[in-house]
């Protein structure tokens, strides 16, 4: 039996879904290899009345995301995704400098500093004091503070109200789901719009993205679970978009369920249907997961045996929180990968939470020229694959675990 309830519908939680065993917090770097670490219990359940997939607490938002290692400047292609979603929202909703741009997680200002340029107004609410810092310097104003119905009724009483309120893998990371979105609806203005962008839970399983899965990603979401939790708080999903975006992701479009101006477009139905279909609403979906896991996790536990056996050198590409969640499943240490390199200054010089593999800056796969290069971030492989084409020099190759094992020349 699982320790508490549904996030959504409060139901008593008891269908298992996946158990990781234990795992440190995901984006909690090693600072020095004698450092303690907190592990913690690493399962997943589903609900069976409403289909949210979800964690179990073990620590507070405020002890994960106070002092966070992860900013979303550092993709090319992330940047290049949310500079096109401006674009498109500008044209399509007819957004100007008389409209009010609000973002639930906006991180280092990686995205509104597009609205900033066409002269839009934008607000950024971001609970990681410093990574808000750097969205500030860039003279994006940011409030420091965790979203839900206090800060929005606070900023509603100062007249600060959205037309487009918009989160971007932001309502994974919520651990009280109806308080944030009953805040979304007290933060945008009558006529106003939301988006919000999530990995799709269809492709979580579907491509075995398992490592996904760690304790700052409370929830995983498909579509019919997130429109049972906007109904409740007085929204209407009014249309829904398949992304390509960490492995597959939806975004949603939503207003006041009062508003008529945006009719609810057949891609709605369409895509409930394709839920059902595949069996996001049969409980059998989620027990028979593990064993797509556990035949990945065994393949490349297999190959590293028998390259390393061979004297080959593998390191890894990128310290992402997902790349943790495989490593730590899978058993893996230093002396399966030498090292691993990462763009981000913040976490190079630190070690892998759990395995202790140390992270450097990508110029010392120059010295050492690994054999194989094993690509953490499977979601920007081609990014990367692009910025170290230099590995083909020596006859490196690249290292692919999920959605299931490859080796690219």
């Amino acid at each position: 039996m699982f320790s508490q309830a549904c996030r959504l519908c409060g139901e008593q939680l008891n269908q298992p879904f996946l158990d990781l065993g234990v795992s440190p917090l995901a984006n909690s770097y090693v600072k020095s290899i004698h450092h303690m670490e907190y592990v913690y219990p690493l399962r997943v359940v589903v609900c069976e009345h409403c289909y949210l997939v979800q964690t179990e607490d073990y620590e507070t938002p405020d002890h994960i995301f106070t002092d966070y290692a992860y900013f979303s400047s550092f993709s090319d292609s992330w940047l290049e995704h949310c500079e096109r979603y401006v674009g498109e929202m500008t044209a399509r909703f007819g957004l100007t400098s008389s409209h009010q741009v609000m973002e639930i997680a906006s991180n280092d200002g990686y995205l509104l500093q597009y609205f900033a340029e066409r002269g839009i107004p934008v607000m950024g609410i971001e609970p990681a004091a410093n990574v808000a810092a750097i969205a500030i310097e860039k003279g994006i104003p940011s409030v420091v503070d965790f979203f839900g119905t206090r800060l929005a009724e606070s900023l509603s009483a100062q007249g600060k109200r959205a037309d487009l309120l918009l989160g971007n893998n932001v309502l994974a990371h919520v651990p009280d789901l109806n308080d944030f979105v009953a805040g979304m609806k007290v933060a945008l203005n009558p006529k106003g719009l939301i988006t919000m962008e999530f990995p799709h839970l269809m492709q979580l399983i579907e491509h075995c993205q398992f490592d996904t899965i760690y304790h700052e990603h409370f929830s995983y979401l498909s579509l019919t679970a997130v429109r049972r939790l906007f109904d409740k708080h007085g929204l209407t999903i009014f249309d829904v978009e398949e992304l390509p975006t960490h492995g597959g992701s939806l975004r949603i479009y939503a207003s006041h369920a009062d508003d008529p101006q945006y009719p609810v477009s057949g891609r709605v139905a369409a895509l409930l249907a394709q839920e059902t279909v595949y069996g996001l609403t049969d409980l059998a979906t989620y027990r028979n997961f593990h064993r797509k896991v556990f035949r990945l996790k065994r393949a490349l536990l297999q190959f590293l045996l028998e390259r390393k056996s061979q004297g080959r050198q593998i390191v890894g590409y990128g310290a992402p929180a997902k790349g943790n969640t495989l490593i730590n499943y899978c058993g893996i240490n230093h002396e399966y990968l030498d090292y691993t390199v990462d763009r981000s200054t913040y976490k190079q010089g630190h070690y892998l939470p759990g395995s202790r593999i140390p992270i450097y800056d990508p110029e010392k796969l120059k010295e050492t020229k690994p054999d194989y290069l094993f690509i953490l971030p499977w979601n920007i492989k081609e990014e990367i694959m692009e910025q170290t084409a230099f590995i083909r020099e020596w006859g490196g190759r690249w290292l692919l675990a999920v959605p299931e094992l490859q080796v690219v020349e």
